[in-house]
């Protein structure tokens, strides 16, 4: 069974438990079902596949995977739970991948011994606890001014206040450890303790082996390494002087993934790179991800769909203002229609 481990500055990821005998049922129940990558198939066969309906509790990830590959058209999909809808309950997206569509290829999977000192992945480990207790207490806010995380709580600040020498001493194993470890639990921890290390010279060593990291197959590993991109280039916009580069063509790639939170991290490190409109990140998003930007626009969780809506904006044209304002009078369409038109248009021709 594929494992789900805590990921820093993450939505809850959950999987369905199931009640012993004669106890309260507490399993996680459905508030919504959001489906995305369907553009050929039948999103009725999908839906009768996913088995489950709001109300109900989350479905068996694999057992239901393994249904919705069998709908005719469909190659892969991914069920992935998020905190949390209108009612209290899990957002449930299903991730289809249809056989014509963009295809992510990720790294092999490695299989060296190298591991992280026992010290700093201890360090970790209780950051995770940590950081778990301070969602729980609604305290969870993070400062990336400094181009790494420092969470407002007070006991995960302390530990991560520990990690730059640690890092620091140890940055090259970091990097053998991210590239090169057979287990994705260390790979995940060195893509989240990286940003950590020294800038300067140093910066591109980071930086490259974070996007590295991003075409790991672990999902866990992903993440870690896109959040951590994404506080390293706050960081270096308030701090030039770090001499920080960043390559937004995976983070587009990303935007086809079968996979709910690559989508939606890599939507969000994009509304940052597209702060100053680069033609050709741009166009990017354009020829690479345009049906899925829009699909993510639309969905229903606003939170959820604000990113995507922000790059659909500035993939039409539309000025921030507009953009903001669309936004504000409960209006998406007004800009993703307009899209969808010139898609539809360019198509035919």
């Amino acid at each position: 069974m594929r494992k789900i481990a805590f990921v820093l500055f993450c939505t809850c990821l959950c999987r369905a438990q199931t009640a012993s005998p004669g106890a309260i049922d507490v399993s996680p129940r459905i508030g919504l079902i959001e489906v995305f990558g369907v553009r050929k198939s039948s999103l009725q066969k999908i839906r009768a596949a996913i088995g489950a309906k709001v109300g109900d509790p989350l479905p068996p990830s694999e057992a239901t995977e393994d249904r919705i590959n069998k709908v005719p058209g469909i190659l892969a999909s991914r069920l992935e739970a998020s905190c949390c809808a209108s009612d209290g309950k899990m957002i449930l997206y299903v991730g289809v991948e249809e056989r014509e569509a963009i295809h992510l290829e990720f790294h092999p999977a490695p299989a060296g011994d190298a591991t992280l000192p026992t010290v700093l992945y201890s360090d970790y480990l209780s950051l995770l606890e940590a950081a778990e207790g301070s969602i729980r207490g609604k305290n969870a806010d993070e400062d990336l001014t400094n181009g790494y995380s420092l969470m407002a709580d007070p006991y995960a600040r302390l530990i991560q206040e520990d990690f730059p020498p640690l890092v620091e001493q140890n940055l090259p194993l970091l990097d053998q450890v991210v590239r090169g470890s057979s287990d994705p639990e260390q790979r995940a921890a060195a893509a989240y303790l990286l940003p950590y290390g020294p800038r300067g010279r140093k910066s591109k060593i980071i930086t490259d082996a974070l996007q590295f990291a991003l075409r790991d197959q672990e999902d866990i590993v992903r993440k870690n390494a896109t959040r951590a991109l994404r506080a390293v280039y706050i960081g270096a916009k308030l701090h030039p002087e770090q001499d920080v580069a960043i390559e937004p063509a995976w983070f587009v790639e990303m935007l086809n993934s079968v996979v709910w939170s690559d989508r939606r991290n890599a939507a969000q490190v994009l509304v940052d790179l597209t702060e100053d409109r680069n033609p050709e990140t741009i166009d990017q998003m354009r020829e690479r991800a345009l049906p899925s930007i829009i699909e993510m626009a639309r969905w229903q969780t606003l939170a959820h769909a604000l990113p995507a809506f922000v790059l659909a904006g500035r993939v039409a044209g539309v000025d921030e203002k507009a953009i903001k304002d669309a936004w504000l009078r409960e209006d998406r369409e007004s800009i993703l229609s307009e899209l969808t038109e010139k898609k539809g248009k360019k198509r035919a021709k």
